[in-house]
């Protein structure tokens, strides 16, 4: 049975202790509200069902999530531990306030529908710029949101029934692109990469267009990756986790061959395409954003993509024949569904194959008669 106390200040206190489960009390304004939450409590411990919303009730999304960005995004890579601080953001200013228990589906899915309007946006004078935010950019905020919540209920001991972001729906996830080089745009692209001072822009989309790997797999390549021997590069960190050996066409072999002879190459980095010191003295990756922009933008491709050159590379070795396993295996897709979507044929190829299906067939009729 509960023990009700009265306070000094006049509110009742009800402290409920029962063998196999920890002393559990709360405070009440009123004696009756005491009572009916110890009959509660004490039913669902006698039925098995009792959770301790004491930690949920005490502890804000905010508080939660500086938590989570402490002790679980340092376990990610770099750029998702970075990718968790960007969106923890809008959520402590959104939600922040609100403790675990509190935070009901209808709270979440109504942030969500405000930050798909952009009703959260403000300009530069600190008024309402309300513009519509992508949906893909909701999805990773609540993707954290609901990551979170799970890492709560089962590592933190936040007793909660269950994760409210389970019971919202998401955004659709935006198509997928399907933009394609044309030959006139991939020679105008090639002359304004050429054109920079710095040859490393060149080789770097020009490795993306014929391997099809990522912009971070290439600009993260070490000398001992490259095996120019056997015509390989092993790539240990890629975006799935999952190391991959790419095979090197004999223009990507001759890319690589003269990216590594590169007369500029500093004796302290191992890295194929480097930048200049940062402060601390350590080299990193070339930062090629710059110049990327600027030369899409002079070969009157403003709207293109580095990722698209992956799509584009892809979708070549479909075209070239190789079948959708050896494609993944290359481009590291570890479904079908995924690699569908950077396999967009063009219509003018498919008219060329129809007719030679048909030639084919008419050539077949023809000797049986």
């Amino acid at each position: 049975m509960a023990t009700l106390v009265k306070t000094p200040s006049g509110t009742w206190k009800a402290v409920i202790r029962k063998t196999g489960f920890p002393t559990t009390a709360k405070t009440f304004r009123t004696k009756r509200d005491a009572e009916d939450w110890s009959r509660r409590t004490e039913d669902e411990m006698v039925r098995g069902v009792y959770i301790q919303r004491a930690p949920a009730e005490r502890m804000t999304v905010a508080d939660a999530l500086k938590r989570y960005l402490a002790e679980v995004s340092p376990t990610k890579r770099p750029a998702s531990a970075a990718c968790d601080v960007r969106h923890s953001k809008p959520l402590i200013k959104g939600l922040g306030k609100y403790s675990l228990a509190a935070l009901s589906p209808e709270i979440i899915a109504k942030y969500r529908d405000e930050r798909l309007a952009g009703l959260d946006r403000k300009d530069a004078k600190g008024n309402p710029d309300p513009r519509p935010r992508s949906p893909n950019t909701v999805r990773l905020d609540l993707a954290l949101l609901g990551h979170m919540f799970t890492t709560a209920i089962r590592e933190w001991g936040i007793g909660l029934p269950s994760n409210p972001v389970q019971n919202i729906r998401r955004p659709a996830p935006p198509p997928g692109r399907e933009r394609r080089l044309t030959q006139t745009e991939e020679e105008r692209l090639l002359t304004a990469v050429d054109s920079h001072s710095n040859p490393m822009l060149g080789w770097i989309v020009r490795l993306a267009l014929e391997t099809g790997m990522r912009s971070a797999e290439i600009t993260t390549l070490r000398r001992n990756q490259v095996d120019l021997k056997r015509r390989i590069v092993r790539l240990l960190e890629t975006k799935n986790t999952a190391p991959r050996t790419v095979p090197l066409s004999s223009t990507a072999t001759a890319i690589l061959q003269e990216a590594l002879a590169n007369p500029v190459r500093p004796i302290d980095t191992d890295l194929v395409f480097f930048g200049e010191p940062g402060r601390d003295g350590q080299r990193r990756p070339y930062n090629f954003n710059k110049p990327w922009l600027k030369a899409k933008e002079t070969a009157g491709l403003k709207e293109l993509h580095f990722h698209d050159l992956r799509h584009e590379a892809v979708s070549r070795l479909v075209e070239g024949g190789l079948s959708d396993q050896q494609v993944a295996a290359i481009s590291g897709h570890k479904s079908m569904q995924m690699l569908k979507r950077y396999t967009h044929l063009r219509a003018e190829d498919l008219v060329e194959e129809l007719d030679s299906i048909t030639l084919r067939r008419n050539s077949k009729n023809s000797a049986e008669r």
